[in-house]
């Protein structure tokens, strides 16, 4: 691993990928890859998902094809020094912000979109100038391999390669000097790669998780709220890091949303068959699952097939707090329901977990919406619809608390794997005493007169 680590920064130390077009040159390179290598991608995620060819390209690849896009178009203005104002105290003189690159960059990409979560980093730290070092989870076995088979194909190592293994490959990778690390998981391992950051001082992104809510009012367009959350939660079974977690319901609509989530799922026709459901990943995490399904409370499917890992999209109704599958993230296409009768309610039950990484209200009130904007706090979210925030590259993805720290995606990705160089130009025709001693009363009432006293 640390020979790994020392090759890239040797060639970093060369400063080519300090050079846009060399950046332009990899971000070309690898959308070529991508597509030359889509059948083997979708081979192997379907391998690791039973994910279909659409899904595979509609979740995972178009996401990538469009960034790679952004940051080509957007490099030159992205890395181009920003001159910004100066204040009284520094005139005459000019001020800018010079982005640099941070230098080696480890990418722990997550098994739940093992494509999107590996290169969608990647490609943010390819275009700020960096060498990076790609760990894909060794859950997606297939995936992994694929991607590490695409890399080694198409790029020299000592600029861009792939690690694979498990917990003690990852463990011995962080133990080597990075100086920017980008993880991508559940936060009980964030916060094992957050302690090993810190040892050497490196700057960390942590993408997390957490109790994501659908927070559905009587006043929303029905129809429309049960569409989306029926699509947003069942995507990918369910194994979606902004997936609604569950929904929090009015209660004097709670009937009509229970039926119009079954009409939904049915319409839907949410199947492996018709490719736009996917199994689970491991036993481990099929039997979590089965686990929190309460037979009493399911109000629509529960029926699931061991040997297939595959679960059917499941409804539970009048759950508690105190329920098991309200005490962790549950990662599957399982949607609890519960209910409230105001909306300061509603925000109430949400705060009592941990800050979670999405947010999904549903209301035709603007005011509504404003008041869980203002009193919940959360990563990122929507009003009226479901993950679609982070198709946006203009609005940063990320999460806060225990969901998260640090954002991506567009310039905020680019901004994520950079250094932000404060400069501060001054000519030399021109030197004021203020600063120099001996003091003065003048100078005494010009430092008050310039912080405002």
């Amino acid at each position: 691993m640390q020979e790994i680590v020392n090759y890239q920064r040797a060639f970093f130390e060369t400063g080519a990928t300090y050079d846009i077009q060399f950046r332009i040159q990899q971000l070309t390179k690898l959308k070529a890859a991508l597509k030359e290598d889509e059948p083997l991608l979708a081979e192997a995620i379907y391998a690791d998902f039973k994910k279909s060819s659409f899904d595979n390209f509609s979740n995972e690849l178009a996401l990538l094809f469009l960034d790679i896009d952004e940051a080509i178009a957007k490099i030159k203005d992205w890395a181009k020094p920003k001159r910004v104002s100066t204040n009284l105290i520094n005139l005459p003189g000019s001020s800018y912000i010079y982005p640099e690159p941070l230098g080696v960059c480890l990418v722990i990409g997550a098994w739940n979109y093992p494509f999107q979560l590996s290169f969608a980093p990647a490609i943010a730290a390819i275009a700020a100038g960096n060498t990076i070092i790609v760990k894909p989870s060794e859950l997606a076995a297939n995936s992994s391999k694929a991607i590490k088979e695409l890399i080694a194909r198409h790029f020299e190592p000592n600029f861009f390669t792939v690690v694979e293994g498990g917990v003690a490959e990852t463990q011995k990778l962080l133990e080597q000097k990075f100086d920017k690390i980008f993880f991508t998981g559940s936060t009980n391992v964030g916060r094992i790669v957050y302690e090993a950051a810190a040892k050497h001082l490196t700057p960390i992104t942590l993408e997390l998780g957490g109790k994501s809510p659908a927070i559905v009012s009587k006043d929303c367009n029905l129809p429309i709220a049960a569409k989306r959350i029926v699509w947003a939660k069942f995507l990918n079974a369910g194994q979606t890091c902004v997936a609604p977690d569950y929904i929090l319901v009015q209660s004097t609509i709670k009937k009509d949303l229970v039926a119009a989530l079954k009409t939904e799922i049915e319409q839907q026709q949410i199947s492996i068959e018709n490719g736009n459901y996917v199994q689970i990943i491991n036993d481990r995490n099929f039997n979590r699952l089965i686990g929190l399904i309460d037979p009493k409370k399911v109000v629509y499917g529960g029926n699931f097939k061991a040997q297939e890992r595959w679960i059917e999209p499941t409804l539970m109704d009048d759950v508690k707090e105190t329920d098991s599958i309200m005490g962790e993230e549950i990662f599957g296409p399982i949607l609890p329901l519960l209910t409230y009768e105001t909306i300061e309610e509603a925000i109430q039950v949400v705060k009592k977990f941990p800050t979670p990484l999405a947010c999904y209200i549903f209301t035709e009130k603007s005011q509504e919406a404003e008041l869980i904007l203002k009193k919940i706090p959360f990563g990122g979210g929507t009003i009226n619809e479901a993950i679609m925030h982070l198709t946006n590259s203009h609005l940063p993805f990320g999460g806060v608390g225990n969901s998260g720290m640090g954002s991506y995606h567009g310039e905020a990705g680019f901004k994520t794997f950079s250094h932000l160089k404060s400069i501060l130009k001054k000519p030399s025709w021109f030197e004021p005493n203020l600063k120099y001693y001996p003091h003065s009363n003048w100078k005494f009432k010009f430092l008050r007169w310039v912080s405002g006293l």
